[in-house]
């Protein structure tokens, strides 16, 4: 399981941001990241079209966003996490302040 931290610039929402652009995306049918699942407020699941797994996003006080990437598969996790941060740099370069990534420990 990998945690990231997303801290937007000031007066940013980025759960916001992200919801309308997945929105926009697959109405053009476009993009490889898609929610799937049921939405409750403030949290999210997307998955990916190819990779295992899935990204919880949830919104959190001041704009900051919160996301789990988790696979069945943890050795190909690194797949979704970039994939992920892709798509944030790509279209929200501009309102993100930093990105935190966060390893959980794996016991073998």
């Amino acid at each position: 399981m990998i945690r990231l931290t997303v801290i937007p610039r000031e007066g940013g929402q980025l759960y916001n941001l992200l919801s309308a652009k997945e929105v926009a995306l697959r109405k053009k049918r476009q993009g490889t990241l898609h929610r799937a699942g049921t939405r409750r407020a403030g949290i999210e699941r997307w998955k990916h079209v190819a990779y295992t797994g899935r990204i919880t996003l949830q919104r959190c006080i001041g704009g900051t966003l919160a996301a789990v990437v988790e696979s069945s598969a943890p050795q190909e996790e690194w797949q979704l996490l970039t994939s992920f941060v892709g798509f944030l740099d790509r279209h929200f370069r501009e309102h993100i302040a930093s990105i935190t990534i966060c390893y959980d420990r794996q016991d073998d």
